[in-house]
């Protein structure tokens, strides 16, 4: 499906890949619009709180562009391309957009239920690579890296069902009356998640449109492979989180930003590189490079975080955008600098 859109977009004439980006862009824009509208709506009919509704029907829906490039990865051969893609997912989720969340508006927190989620996203990331750790020769790890075995991506889409059927039962107590909610709203629950899905749907479709044409459209004013690659290829399935949150942030419903960021994290390690490992006999490999460099800045990024959380209040606000920011310069910085590190 991707090679077959790549080759519609290269033979497009250049006004109509313009039309095409301009389009997507403006789909892109109205989804996310959309999307926030209507999660806000299934928060208050049923009482279940904005972060909540992020962290689990939102994130599953933004998330699908990552679980599905991983697992074409790891189907083509390409297992550290498929891990790599959900790390740095989890470190640009984190570090960039939700700092550029906060640069926008104030985030607002229910400090209760984001500790809850953020000790299981920083949970998750730790088991992620507790579980890629060569154990049987510790001392090789920064010689040979580590492999994600297919058996551990079989036991996180087990932890996966557990987290989706915790949180719906958290959610349930969590609920207010819904009587007082559906007195004052006229569409029934069933079409609002239906409203939803076909938000997110628009979402991640308009994205997979636009990062290929955009490709395209660098390449035609001679932007070198490497520049691309580093940019929108990277930043690519990214994108849906980004619009959700920047949206979201906008309209004043930060709770829902905040969630769909903690929410992607954690499917990104249970959900992205469980399924990814799960297809594949011989596990994801995990070279040098992500216990020398990867590993390392991911956890940085989460407990970046988890102390911003503690000193936020019931807010998280721009000086914690900035901090978030440059956390995420610093994963920059030392990416450029361990280039030559051995291994994907």
């Amino acid at each position: 499906m991707d090679e077959l859109l790549e080759q519609f977009v290269a033979n497009l004439h250049g006004g109509l890949l313009a039309v095409m980006i301009i389009a997507s862009l403006g789909v892109l824009a109205k989804a996310a619009d959309w999307l926030v509208d209507e999660a806000v709506v299934l928060s208050e009919r049923s009482g279940i709180p904005k972060v909540v509704v992020g962290a689990t029907i939102v994130s599953l829906g933004t998330t699908s562009p990552e679980a599905a490039v991983s697992v074409v990865a790891a189907l083509e051969g390409s297992p550290g391309l498929a891990l790599g893609n959900a790390v740095g997912s989890v470190i640009c989720d984190t570090g960039l957009i939700l700092g550029i969340a906060c640069l926008i508006a104030p985030l607002h927190l229910d400090r209760r239920v984001v500790n809850r989620q953020g000790w299981i996203q920083l949970g998750a990331a730790a088991a992620l690579i507790l579980g890629c750790f060569p154990w049987g020769a510790p001392e090789t790890v920064f010689e040979n890296g580590g492999r994600l075995p297919q058996w551990v991506g079989f036991a996180f889409l087990a932890a996966l069902v557990v987290y989706i059927w915790q949180s719906i039962r958290w959610a349930r107590g969590e609920m207010i009356s819904l009587a007082e909610h559906e007195k004052d709203l006229g569409s029934s629950t069933v079409v609002v998640v239906s409203k939803l899905l076909g938000a997110l749907f628009l979402v991640v479709g308009s994205a997979t449109v636009l990062i290929p044409a955009v490709e395209e459209a660098a390449r035609r004013m001679q932007v070198p492979d490497s520049i691309i690659a580093a940019t929108m290829v990277a930043f690519g399935t990214s994108l849906p989180e980004l619009v959700t949150a920047v949206t979201a942030a906008r309209r004043g419903h930060g709770e829902l930003a905040v969630g769909n960021v903690i929410g992607a994290d954690i499917l990104n390690v249970l959900f992205v590189s469980g399924a990814a490992a799960a297809v594949t006999a011989g596990g994801l490999q995990a070279g040098p490079r992500f216990f020398m460099l990867l590993f390392p800045v991911m956890i940085f990024v989460l407990l970046v975080f988890r102390i911003g959380i503690i000193f936020s209040g019931n807010a998280m606000r721009k000086p914690f955008g900035f901090a978030l920011l440059a956390a995420y310069t610093v994963y920059l910085v030392l990416g450029y600098w361990g280039r030559n590190i051995q291994g994907p």
